[in-house]
């Protein structure tokens, strides 16, 4: 039986830069984290599983659905949604529009629906409106539903990110460095969130990460990228302990393990 999410081979050239090179990876459930160096190939190889770029070598499969080659918006419809390094909400609307926005993929309302308004576009508008509200409740959000979205803090902008990708009913969640910028407390607050939301929800979610402490404390499994290549998979035990790993963070000089790198990084 195949994996819920797998990629093979995953190779991609930038020109006469290969930015990654025979990379495998798969997932079946709970939190899975991609670790590496910057510019290891990390953002790249998720680009790639979102279809925002094709792969020139390889092979990605969801529930046996084949993505390369096929538009962002169909990836997202076959149950894959993503957050980005950098934030990106529609800054000039409130949380509960960004959210009510990240539900277009599972709309099906018509234009003739939107412009009678009869009781079928009512019904399906009171469902939205509810759902948006429990998004933004099971995110810590729903005080906020309001205020518009440029001026929630930073971690809440984050947190509301992660509800807007909700809204799409993923199966695949995939976050691109969820904890860059939180406190120390806010990113806890977010581990805790995450792992609600894959026992609640059933949710699967890969992780792109440099804070170590998340990595090491909320997944399930490890992947580590060097100069896009594969060089070690496993528990968050076995990565942190492994010698190619120590070496593509610290360097062949020094001995110790991922703890002494930065943990709030």
């Amino acid at each position: 039986m195949s994996a819920l999410f797998e990629a093979r081979g995953i190779t991609k050239r930038f020109g006469g830069l290969t930015a990654l090179h025979g990379v495998d990876f798969s997932l079946d459930a709970g939190i899975a984290s991609i670790i590496g160096p910057n510019g290891a190939g990390k953002t790249t190889l998720f680009n790639i599983f979102t279809g925002l770029y094709g792969a020139d070598e390889g092979a990605v499969t969801f529930r046996d659905h084949a993505l390369l080659g096929l538009r962002p918006d169909r990836i997202t419809a076959l149950g894959i949604c993503r957050t980005f390094q950098n934030i990106r909400l529609f800054a000039n609307m409130t949380a509960f529009e960004n959210v009510l926005v990240g539900m277009h993929a599972r709309v099906s309302l018509g234009l003739l629906d939107v412009l009678v308004r009869g009781p079928r576009f009512r019904h399906t508008e009171g469902v939205l409106h509810a759902r948006a509200s429990a998004l933004l409740e099971r995110v810590g959000l729903l005080r906020q539903a309001n205020e518009v979205a440029r001026n929630l803090p930073y971690g809440d902008q984050r947190r509301l990110e992660i509800a807007r990708a909700l809204a799409s009913e993923p199966s695949l969640l995939l976050l691109d460095e969820p904890t860059a910028g939180m406190t120390g407390g806010e990113a806890g607050s977010l581990m805790g969130l995450l792992r609600a939301l894959v026992a609640d929800l059933g949710l699967a979610v890969i992780l792109i990460e440099h804070n170590m402490r998340v990595v090491m404390e909320v997944s399930d499994r490890v992947t580590v990228l060097d100069h896009g290549e594969r060089i070690a998979e496993g528990s968050p035990q076995e990565v942190q302990a492994d010698t190619r790993v120590i070496e593509a963070y610290l360097g062949t000089r020094h001995s110790g393990g991922l703890r002494r790198r930065r943990a709030e990084r």
